[in-house]
């Protein structure tokens, strides 16, 4: 007997369409294990209908009845191909129920409609070409019953043509049911895949995002620090020794970021209310590390943003922050943020080289293509407005209404 490892693996080896078929034949046998029960309880109750072949048809019903377990346990277990097993079943059902059929009374059983269930089946697994095979050989196998022997009570040949026509009309309606199952099945599938494709993307740009604006923004501006300290090496040994004691300490930070995220932990922890004391803490390294020129404005003074919003903003202004200090050349940098009940607006000056915008649209950089997707999924707007030598402005505008009322 398989472990329940393995049988795990099993499991998730199995394409979905395979996990389906094999859950589809594990009800039908335990329906064919409950019919063959329910045989056996009739005959106990009505013996007349086995006083011709009474050993033959116990026989039968037993032989069935263990048949159908074995069936169950097989698939129970996931022992067996369910395509493999449908087609065999299938043959033995017929072959079962006719033996039945012919122990039990022939034309005058109360058996007869056991032949819906491979008819049934057939047409669930197969189509309405399976059904209606299966029908055909069902129709022949009773014709065969009712014609071939002597019977004491005989039906009539009408009634053996009605209940011929019953199962070749069951077999079409189930079949066509099937088809109709089995089509919607392949374009959900295929929606499945194409969602679990898109959702891979996601995660790809996700992780992408993460690492870009977390832990690559912290190694560069770790950079840029001792780049300030190699500087400073012979002016200012005290600034120095402080400034590297802040790297060793910012280092550890990041390596212990890296293990979270490595980890699948949220490594971009943003205390609520800090938005204006990062930024502040940023234009400071920029004004006494770079000697920039720095304005922080903000209207009001103290801004109350949604907790979602500070976080993905700080880490859009630090983003072109970055950028100013790797590639603008700047000797001034201005921040401005406006706040009203419904929206908050923003602003990022630079006097620097400036760039073609038209140009870094089509490059699809990531710092810019992170800044742009953080703030469309807050519903905002960005613009960045640059071209050669006058600079760059990026200005943004977010709505604060949806963001509160989900909160």
């Amino acid at each position: 007997m398989p472990s329940t490892s393995q049988a795990t693996r099993q499991k998730q080896a199995m394409t979905p369409e395979d996990q389906w078929l094999l859950q589809k034949e594990r009800v039908l046998a335990w329906l064919r294990a409950g019919f063959a029960l329910v045989a056996l309880v009739v005959i106990q109750f009505n013996p007349l209908r086995v006083a011709r072949y009474p050993i033959l048809s116990h026989v039968f019903l037993a032989a069935f009845l263990l048949y159908s377990l074995i069936i169950l346990y097989l698939v129970r277990r996931g022992r067996t191909d369910p395509r493999k097993i449908g087609l065999v079943t299938t043959c033995l059902d017929l072959i079962w129920v006719s033996s039945i059929v012919f122990t039990t009374g022939a034309v005058q059983t109360p058996f007869f409609a056991y032949y819906f269930f491979p008819v049934i089946t057939a047409s669930s697994r197969y189509g309405i070409k399976g059904g209606l095979s299966a029908a055909l050989v069902g129709v022949v196998l009773y014709g065969f019953i009712r014609l071939y022997f002597v019977w004491d009570n005989p039906i009539s040949i009408d009634l053996f043509i009605v209940r011929a026509v019953y199962l070749v009309f069951l077999a079409y309606i189930f079949g066509l049911l099937s088809e109709f199952e089995r089509k919607q099945n392949q374009k959900l599938l295929a929606l499945s895949k194409t969602a679990g494709e898109v959702a891979m993307l996601d995660e790809r740009r996700r992780i992408a995002r993460e690492l870009h604006d977390g832990l690559l923004q912290s190694l560069a501006t770790h950079l840029l620090r001792l780049e300030t300290c190699r500087k400073r090496l012979l002016v200012s040994p005290p600034e120095l020794d402080r400034e590297l004691e802040s790297i060793e300490d910012e280092t550890r930070s990041s390596m212990k970021l890296i293990r979270q995220f490595l980890a699948g932990k949220e490594t971009q922890s943003f205390p609520p209310g800090m938005l204006l004391e990062y930024l502040r803490g940023d234009l400071r390294f920029l004004r006494d590390g770079l000697g920039m020129q720095v304005i922080l404005e903000t209207e009001p003074e103290d801004l109350n943003l949604p907790d979602d919003i500070e976080r993905d903003l700080y880490f859009v202004l630090r983003e072109g922050l970055m950028n100013i200090t790797r590639h603008s050349q700047a000797s001034r940098a201005d921040i401005a943020l406006r706040q009203t009940e419904t929206e908050i607006r923003g602003s990022l000056l630079d006097d620097g080289v400036g760039f073609d915008a038209t140009e870094a649209k089509n490059g699809h950089g990531l710092g810019l293509t992170s800044m742009k997707e953080r703030i469309e999924k807050l519903r905002g707007e960005l613009e960045i407005k640059s071209s050669p030598g006058k600079g760059t402005n990026i200005s943004f505008v977010l709505p604060l209404a949806d963001s509160r009322k989900a909160a």
